[in-house]
């Protein structure tokens, strides 16, 4: 879709959100930015797909919620496309964050916009040129986490253990945790199994923080971490956690 120019040229940028404030407020941003260059705008999802098929643009800055075809129906068309144009969502709501890395989002801005937040966003889609067209991998190599007025982007690496709270999980990131609006299952299902296992129905752990197995000699295990913890085996994931020690 988008032609391969120089790295040097600026990205021809789309900008698609159907509150024209927002546009202007972005073009206004865009201005500012040496490594971009706006080549169209759209105010709806259908309008916006016309046009990548015209402009052929490098980058998208695309509105979540639109009238009938979303932000999240645009991106999934684009993507569909030989070579696609990277996709940063701007919008004033974090919960599509999960649908959002699926679809290898360069990025997710919350408005209001900051001028300093799109360009880091920018500049990261910058950085990334030439790779739209590669396959994504099969697993989760980041997670957009909201954290005050915006989403924090944390790598797998860094999550050490993973809680489940209702329809939430609670990443572990060094000292500090996160909360994902995701099911524990359907995060399970993204995440590399050679590098995280499931222990227990609420709990997922780093293999690497992983120091020890213990059990108390009555039939309960317990997974030792780095940090001192014993956190509790669920019978049902017990024969697995026993399979990674050569059980």
């Amino acid at each position: 879709m988008a032609d391969t120019e120089s790295p040097e040229a600026p990205l021809r940028t789309l900008i698609v959100d159907d509150e024209p404030l927002a546009v202007e407020r972005i073009q206004v941003i865009c201005a500012e930015v040496e490594t971009i260059n706006v080549v169209g705008t759209a105010s709806d999802g259908a309008a916006a797909l016309r046009l990548a098929e015209k402009l052929s643009p490098d980058l998208v800055l695309l509105d979540m919620t639109m009238p009938e075809l979303d932000g999240l129906g645009v991106a999934k068309e684009l993507a569909k496309y030989s070579n696609p144009p990277a996709v940063i969502f701007v919008t004033a709501h974090d919960h599509f964050a999960v649908e959002a890395f699926d679809l290898d989002a360069i990025d997710y801005v919350l408005k209001p916009v900051a001028s300093d937040r799109l360009a880091r966003a920018i500049e990261r889609a910058a950085s990334r040129r030439g790779n739209n067209g590669a396959s994504k991998g099969e697993w989760l190599e980041e997670l957009w986490v909201p954290h005050r007025s915006e989403l924090l982007r944390i790598a797998v690496t860094e999550v050490s253990r993973i809680d489940a709270e209702r329809d939430y999980v609670r990443l572990h990131v060094g000292e500090r945790s996160y909360l994902l609006l995701q099911t524990i299952a359907g995060l399970e299902q993204r995440l590399d199994p050679t590098e995280f296992i499931r222990i227990h129905r609420s709990t997922i752990l780093r293999k690497d923080r992983i120091r020890g197995l213990c059990h108390d000699g009555l039939g309960v295990w317990s997974a030792e971490l780095e940090n001192g913890d014993a956190l509790r085996i669920g019978r049902t994931y017990l024969p697995k956690v026993k399979a990674m020690a050569g059980r």
